[in-house]
């Protein structure tokens, strides 16, 4: 509606504009000369208004507008109204950012915005003591030109920010970060850094605590087990006194496997640097665990290995080992009977480790806890069968050193699959074994 009556407003002003110079036309008898020199002064005045609207905008720092007259008058208004909800929406937006910025100093981790080619665009002062950019000092630089070093580097040029990145900070060598990089928005990203350092401490506290305790229990054991054997030859058979040596030496037994498992742990969690120049005939393995697990299966087990004789793959031969070996373990000591198939083979381009058994299967709900440490489905079965249940932990950590990740399926009553597969950059290809 104020469209319409604005419109009819400017007709009707326009109209009245030009009724004395059409009055005055027809007087002198000369109308098309009276309508052009009505016509010029009417493009002159809005020159001239056009002028004064040009120079508020452009020269004066008034923030009222001039005093606008006629058809003029509504636009200057508009204009001083627009300005003012520009200003409240400005003032409302520099609020915002006042609080977002004051949110992102509060953080406890270095936090950065990045543009699409890594150009640092805003960071929080905790940036400054963890990864030493400066803000607004380095804006527009780019980050890895800022933070070198080599594995940052590669990880951000490789551009697959699913894992974390932990990193030595390049401003305090005694700290440890974790850098994660989040997309978000037109092609931005979103890095943060948290300083790692005391749960690094901690968990090489837990591994050295872990470490020199099996190793100071293996002395004692070692001396207890001799004194039950000894105590078992002179005991008569079949008496009260021979069982208990019996059951002695079976749990001495026990808390040595134990402790020699956590000493595997303990040696594989810290070799954390493989070399990954060094070349693993698993082939070789493959036969070695197969003899292993011949050894272990009962009568009623039916074990098939399908070896890929040719697959060979770079890593470290003492973890690889562990992990193939644990999981042929388990799938013997928890299934009673059936048929257990072992595979190692390459499928799209990726060395694969298959284990399939045909026992009870696992519940879904204790499939996401199989590799912590002692966590065990069944106890009452796992203190039969000898488990420690640290054999998963164990392949967890050997396989992550690997840069791969253990993969569980199972159904309740059909059997279970343990697999991994490594990276195709650990594929040793034949022709360079030659």
């Amino acid at each position: 509606m104020f469209e319409e009556y604005s419109r009819f407003r400017l007709i009707v002003r326009c109209l009245l504009w030009f009724v004395p110079f059409v009055l005055a036309g027809l007087v002198f008898g000369q109308l098309a000369w009276s309508l052009l020199a009505g016509s010029w002064i009417l493009i002159l005045w809005h020159y001239r208004q056009l002028s004064r609207l040009a120079n508020w905008l452009w020269n004066e720092r008034s923030i009222t507008p001039p005093n606008g007259s006629g058809s003029w008058e509504p636009i200057f208004n508009g204009i001083y109204r627009l300005q003012g909800k520009n200003r409240r929406r400005r003032t409302h937006l520099a609020r915002m950012l006042s609080r977002f910025r004051e949110g992102a100093e509060a953080l406890p981790d270095a936090t950065l915005v990045l543009g699409r080619e890594g150009e640092i665009q805003w960071s929080n002062k905790l940036a400054e003591h963890l990864l030493g950019v400066h803000w607004p000092k380095d804006a527009g630089n780019r980050i890895h030109n800022l933070v070198r070093h080599p594995r940052f580097v590669r990880y951000w040029n490789k551009r697959e920010f699913v894992e974390p990145l932990e990193l030595v900070s390049p401003v305090n060598e005694d700290r440890m970060l974790e850098i994660r990089v989040i997309p978000y928005g037109d092609k931005q990203r979103l890095l943060i850094a948290r300083d790692i350092t005391r749960i690094k401490q901690l968990e090489e506290m837990r591994r050295d605590f872990v470490a020199n305790v099996s190793h100071e229990l293996k002395t004692p054991l070692t001396v207890l087990q001799g004194y039950v054997e000894v105590m078992q030859m002179t005991a008569e058979p079949d008496t009260m006194l021979a069982k208990q040596y019996g059951a002695m030496e079976q749990q001495s037994q026990r808390m040595k496997n134990l402790v020699d498992r956590l000493l595997v742990l303990s040696r594989i969690e810290s070799a954390t640097d493989i070399d990954f120049e060094q070349q693993v005939d698993m082939p070789a393995v493959m036969e070695r665990i197969e003899k292993e697990g011949l050894e272990l299966a009962r009568e009623s087990h039916q074990l098939e290995f399908r070896i890929d004789t040719n697959l060979t793959v770079y890593g470290d031969e003492m973890q690889l080992h562990s992990a193939c070996a644990n999981l042929v373990q388990n799938a013997l000591r928890y299934t009673d009977s059936g048929k257990v198939t072992v595979s190692w083979a390459l499928e799209a381009g990726r060395p694969v480790f298959r284990v399939a058994d045909e026992g009870e299967g696992i519940p879904a709900e204790h499939i996401a806890r199989l590799t912590e440490r002692f966590y065990r489905v069944d106890s009452a079965r796992s203190r039969d069968t000898g488990g420690s249940g640290l054999g998963l932990a164990i392949v967890k950590h050997a396989l992550s050193h690997h840069n791969s990740v253990l993969q569980v399926e199972s159904t309740v009553g059909k059997g279970s699959c343990f697999s991994f597969e490594l990276p195709p950059t650990l594929h040793v290809v034949r022709n360079k074994l030659a």
